[in-house]
């Protein structure tokens, strides 16, 4: 395949400078060998200016008690426990500046806890994934105790995780000491266990290799240098030599880092998605950028009809407006104009309106007026009071008859385009959609105000969001929320998984309980007061 012969940028090559890069080194070996001792003993070391000391994991948390060891001179730094805090450490600790022109020094205490970290995060994910796939399908539920397989995008997820640790310690300005535990493993040969038993560090698998020396420790005091990168001291190749006398001083000096230089010289990667050769991009480039974002394609009638079907949501017509809004986004609303009996406006802006208008009546039904009446002189929009209907301003809408919601938008019949809201006739009033009566309405929103309460408690059973637990029954053609029969099902099939997991966390009183509840139980709320104190109550 051609290709391009000439270089395509002025480059300039220099000659090496032969100093070593501040080194990372990894310190390994079984459990109580002497590997924090040894840290926090070479803390102290006169080639060092500062030594930060960052602790992962609480099994050991010596941190603070090997602060009394002879020569230990080292500051604590803080984390809380998760991921992306434990990144801003390191990279507080590489913005530190230097003492006496002394590099700083890094010890992060363990790896293995940080590996085993990930390693759970995507195991808790996977099963959190299966839950849902299998909820979807309307299959078994996995159990604690059932096996859930890790897929291979999860296990890259936690390599680029661990990458980007390593990333930042490859830009301290200093050397970094990195401690790992080992264990004892069946060595393989072709794939087959042996007889045989092998060292393995318990980490990511390619740690040996991102660092420049690794230090095993078989027991207290005694230390084998099993691989190094380095020309200030004679080792062979592949050589693991005995390290008397093994100190982290003594090992520095070794690795020559009085004379390294003040930063890592490191050539980084950058992969390139878009697999683009040199001269193609160009070409490829300007059609990407030239299509501009278009809106989707939204003409006022489906903007009314839309508008429509959310104010005849039979339970919440409101979170409905908002969800319609949420979906299109209020820039491709404002840009479509409707035709209803509230005269010519954009569709966001009628969906404004029709919100403050459910406001309205929520509060008049608050106060106790049924029928749409009013109090004082004022009338119906009908006609009976002259003086109520004249002279309407672009603020004023009309009120509606009786009990009805808002006016629902008519995209079939449109006004005349000259026709001024003041000329509409009596015929032309915006009509009213009959809803059930204020006593049946209240009983409905408490019924679902409770299936949504025990939806809530069985999506916190089950380690998930609302959301995520009643996706099954949320579909496009559903409405938010679901229907209250379908709900009423889909949570009382759900009751016999919610009952097995409360058993296994040893509620088996509360488990009797909610086998017993009723279909359903009002008093959900209280029955799980003791586990959720922020649940929804029904009066």
């Amino acid at each position: 395949m051609a290709g391009i012969t000439a270089p395509q940028r002025t480059r300039k090559s220099r000659k090496p400078t032969g100093k070593p890069n501040p080194p990372i080194i990894l310190l390994t070996g079984p459990e109580k060998t002497g590997k924090s001792y040894e840290a926090a003993r070479g803390s102290g070391s006169d080639l060092i200016g500062t030594t930060y000391w960052i602790e992962i994991g609480g099994t050991e948390g010596t941190a603070d008690y090997y602060g009394r060891v002879p020569g230990a001179d080292y500051e604590i730094v803080p984390h809380d426990g998760s991921y992306q805090d434990i990144l801003d450490a390191i990279r507080w600790v590489n913005h530190q500046p230097r003492v006496d022109g002394k590099p700083n020094m890094l010890v992060i205490d363990s790896m293995t806890s940080l590996w085993d970290m990930l390693s759970d995060e995507i195991a808790m994910y996977a099963r959190n994934r299966a839950i849902r796939k299998a909820q979807r399908n309307r299959s078994r539920v996995p159990t604690l105790d059932d096996p859930v397989v890790i897929d291979s995008d999860l296990w890259n997820r936690a390599k680029d995780r661990w990458g980007e640790v390593l990333w930042l310690l490859r830009r301290h300005q200093g050397p970094c000491l990195l401690l790992a535990r080992t264990e004892i493993v069946t060595a393989f040969e072709n794939d087959k266990p042996t007889r045989n038993t092998t060292r393995k560090v318990k980490a990511e698998k390619n740690l040996p290799a991102a660092v420049d020396a690794i230090v095993d420790l078989h027991a207290i005091g005694e230390a084998w240098l099993t691989g190094v990168r380095t020309l200030h001291m004679e080792i062979q190749p592949g050589e693991t030599q005995r390290f008397h006398n093994f100190t982290v001083d003594a090992l520095l000096r070794r690795l020559g880092l009085q004379d390294a230089a003040e930063s890592r010289s490191v050539s980084e990667l950058r992969p390139d998605a878009d697999l683009q050769e040199h001269g193609q991009q160009d070409r490829q480039s300007a059609p990407r950028q030239a299509p501009a974002r278009q809106a989707p394609a939204l003409t006022g009638e489906q903007a009314a009809e839309l508008i429509r079907d959310a104010l005849m949501h039979p339970t919440n017509p409101e979170n409905a407006l908002r969800d319609l809004r949420e979906e299109h986004g209020r820039r491709t609303l404002k840009a479509v104009q409707t035709d209803t009996g509230w005269g010519v406006m954009s569709a966001d802006d009628l969906i404004t309106k029709s919100l403050d208008h459910l406001k309205a009546k929520a509060e008049q039904a608050q106060a106790g007026m049924e029928g749409g009446e009013q109090s004082g002189d004022q009338k119906d929009p009908t006609g009976h009071e002259a003086d109520q209907e004249t002279e309407p301003t672009d603020t004023a809408e009309p009120e509606p008859i009786g009990e009805g919601t808002p006016p629902p938008p008519d995209p079939d019949e449109e006004p005349p385009a000259l026709e001024r809201p003041e000329d509409v006739s009596e015929a032309e009033e915006p009509q009213d959609i009959p809803r059930p009566r204020p006593a049946h309405v209240n009983k409905v929103n408490k019924v679902m105000t409770v299936l949504l309460t025990e939806a809530e408690i069985q999506a916190r059973i089950l380690g998930m969001t609302m959301q995520e637990h009643l996706e099954p029954i949320s579909g496009p053609d559903e409405g938010t929320p679901p229907p209250m029969t379908k709900l009423r099902t889909y949570v009382i099939e759900h009751r016999p998984m919610g009952i097995g997991l409360l058993e296994e966390r040893g509620e088996r009183d509360l488990a009797n309980a909610y086998r017993l509840a009723g279909k359903p139980e009002l008093k959900i709320a209280e029955m799980f007061a003791t586990l959720y104190t922020d649940l929804a109550t029904v009066g």
